[in-house]
């Protein structure tokens, strides 16, 4: 796992703290993968629990695969991810209406 991941995936970690997933009611399990760092994470929401691991989701709804510094931007809300899709810097396989569900987890 390299420095600039475990900072990528700390921050995400520190984002989604608060998040109360006992009132989200759909089953959600996203796989991010970080194209120019070559790494992977997931994010799962399952039965009132918000799980994110440093791992591949081999049952994933969605892979969002996008560079690390356009994921902590999007995170944050400094850049919008439908423009990301439509410029081509960030690119989604499988379904998209599940990885569009992010934004509630990021508080957008």
């Amino acid at each position: 796992m390299s420095e600039k991941f475990e900072k990528v995936f700390g921050e995400l970690k520190e984002k989604t703290k608060n998040f109360d997933a006992s009132s989200y009611g759909d089953f959600l399990a996203v796989q991010i993968t970080l194209k120019d760092l070559n790494e992977v994470f997931f994010i799962e929401v399952k039965e009132g629990k918000l799980t994110i691991e440093p791992h591949e989701y081999n049952d994933r709804q969605a892979n969002i695969i996008i560079s690390a510094d356009n994921f902590v931007k999007m995170m944050n809300g400094k850049l919008n991810s439908v423009i990301a899709f439509t410029t081509g810097k960030l690119k989604i396989e499988g379904e998209v209406k599940k990885a569009q569900e992010l934004s509630k987890i990021f508080g957008r």
